[in-house]
């Protein structure tokens, strides 16, 4: 009993801390979106080549990114003065504020 409620403790202080990371603002995936929204880069989900790759093309913490055109899931975005297409699920990996 004592471990649940130590681990349920322990999920709301990491709930608590993500919020803290931008005080009023919500977190969502860059593949929420619409064309014509700008958000900021909070963080990049996941590891391995696809998390290197989306960090190496400007997808960083405090980065700005604005959807030019979002079709079916498929996104171009524009962030650091690039033009970049994503798909759906690489653009899952994004969350943003």
């Amino acid at each position: 009993m004592q471990n649940v409620m130590a681990a349920e403790l322990g999920g709301r202080a990491q709930r608590a801390q993500d919020v803290s990371a931008a005080p009023g603002r919500h977190q969502m995936p860059l593949s929420f979106l619409k064309s014509g929204e700008v958000a900021t880069v909070a963080k990049v989900r996941g590891k391995g080549e696809v998390h290197h790759h989306l960090e190496n093309l400007g997808f960083v913490e405090g980065a700005r990114v604005e959807v030019l055109s979002e079709q079916c899931g498929s996104l171009i975005v524009q962030i650091k003065g690039a033009q970049v297409a994503l798909s759906q699920q690489a653009a899952s990996r994004i969350v943003t504020c």
